[in-house]
């Protein structure tokens, strides 16, 4: 599917932390506060749309079930993103501009690290963007994500939705988000489940966003974003962001020679930083030839693995209690990858479980459509399926592709 919007595409800077400048004060729902001082959210993506801004993400960030919750708010996530898109509708009307429905990570764990299922995951993104979808924004931010299980969920509600969805993770000075997940793979295997855009947001600044998207850009058939923080924040004070509007320009301009092609700012990130960017995308940006795409590249969440079509198998493993063990065995055969039998649910959980034992890809083997449904919906990453197995490719077909997987 090709990318629904004009390219390059300017985000719109910080949310939050300009609106703490303009007088919300630290502790509140910050949904609610907007939504009892719309004035403040008005100016402020008027300002940023004046600036340069083709979008502007709704402040909804928040505004799911479990967020909520903490202010008593869980029952009103139809009405409060209705209100807020609706407000920031208004403000990009006259623009012509964008509105992206912001969504934040679940703030959940799920199986085996959590109480939560998949699905359960995956209900309380739908939940917020069938609301969203209803407030009539044009796309999905899946914002300042931490894990391939929320985006997975996020992208596949996106999906049900019929909304293009960009989907950005945080990373940390390593280059891994806090729950451990590289930005590779979670482009490996978002791209592949129908992402129309992946990137990273916030983080530590431009400097690690740079290497990580030269990185995968070879990788990307679909649009790099880059919408960093305006800098490390201050120790003394974390709300004060070091990077100046120019320096800001300055260092995104590095981004956008790295391939990235929808780009922002984060926190700390004013009307000034964006005008300034705008400036810098007019006088840099240049088109990217498409990549061809990796057919059989898969993932799990820490790893990616490149293949051409000479995939050679490991004799098939059994989803014991020992898989964990076999799948580091496998690694001094040679193989290529990891052939793993899947039998029931239960094999398919214990599959999910040790998936980061291996440094191979993983090809499954399966004779069951239900049991192949639920892997490939619960497996956090791309998998390899084997058709050599009792069920015909038309079977399989529909259901390898919409969860992006790769029918070998």
């Amino acid at each position: 599917m090709s990318f629904p919007f004009h390219l390059p595409l300017i985000l719109d800077g910080a949310t939050g932390t300009n609106l703490i400048a303009a007088g919300m004060p630290s502790g509140v729902c910050v949904e609610q506060w907007i939504l009892e001082h719309p004035e403040k959210l008005l100016a402020l993506q008027r300002a940023f749309l004046e600036a340069g801004s083709n979008a502007v993400m709704a402040p909804t960030f928040g505004a799911n079930r479990e967020k909520l919750a903490a202010y008593g708010l869980q029952d009103q996530v139809e009405e409060i993103n209705l209100k807020l898109v609706a407000l920031s509708k208004e403000a990009a009307e006259p623009f012509h501009a964008l509105v992206g429905g912001d969504v934040s990570p679940a703030g959940v764990m799920i199986e085996p690290y959590g109480d939560l299922t998949f699905d359960e995951l995956y209900d309380i993104y739908l939940e917020q963007i069938r609301a969203l979808k209803k407030a009539g924004v044009d796309f999905i931010a899946l914002e300042t994500q931490m894990s391939l299980a929320d985006l997975r969920a996020g992208v596949l509600a996106a999906k049900e939705a019929g909304l293009p969805v960009f989907a950005t993770i945080t990373v940390e000075d390593n280059g891994r988000t806090i729950m451990g997940t590289k930005f590779l793979p979670v482009l490996i295997t978002l791209q592949a489940l129908g992402a129309a855009a992946v990137g990273l947001n916030c983080s530590t600044g431009p400097e690690v966003m740079e290497e990580l998207l030269e990185g995968a850009v070879s990788h990307a058939q679909v649009p790099l974003i880059a919408k960093p923080n305006a800098g490390k924040p201050s120790q003394e004070d974390p709300a004060v962001y070091p990077l100046s509007p120019a320096e800001f320009a300055e260092k995104m301009e590095s981004l956008l020679a790295a391939g990235a092609q929808i780009v922002g700012g984060c926190c700390g990130s004013t009307p000034e930083h964006i005008r300034e960017l705008a400036q810098t995308v007019e006088n840099t940006y240049r088109e990217l030839a498409p990549q061809e795409p990796d057919h059989f590249a898969a993932a799990i969440e820490s790893e990616s693995f490149f293949l051409g079509d000479d995939i050679s198998l490991s004799e098939p493993l059994e989803c014991s209690y020992d898989l964990g063990d076999d799948l580091i065995d496998i690694e001094d055969e040679q193989v290529n990858a990891a052939l793993v039998e899947v039998n029931s649910i239960d094999d398919a959980k214990l599959l999910i479980e040790n998936a980061s034992m291996t440094r191979l890809p993983i090809v499954v083997r399966i004779h069951n459509l239900d049991v192949l449904e639920y892997t490939l919906r619960n497996f956090q990453g791309r998998l390899i399926v084997d058709s050599a197995c009792d069920l015909e490719e038309e079977e399989m077909r529909p259901i390898v592709d919409y969860y992006g997987a790769i029918l070998y």
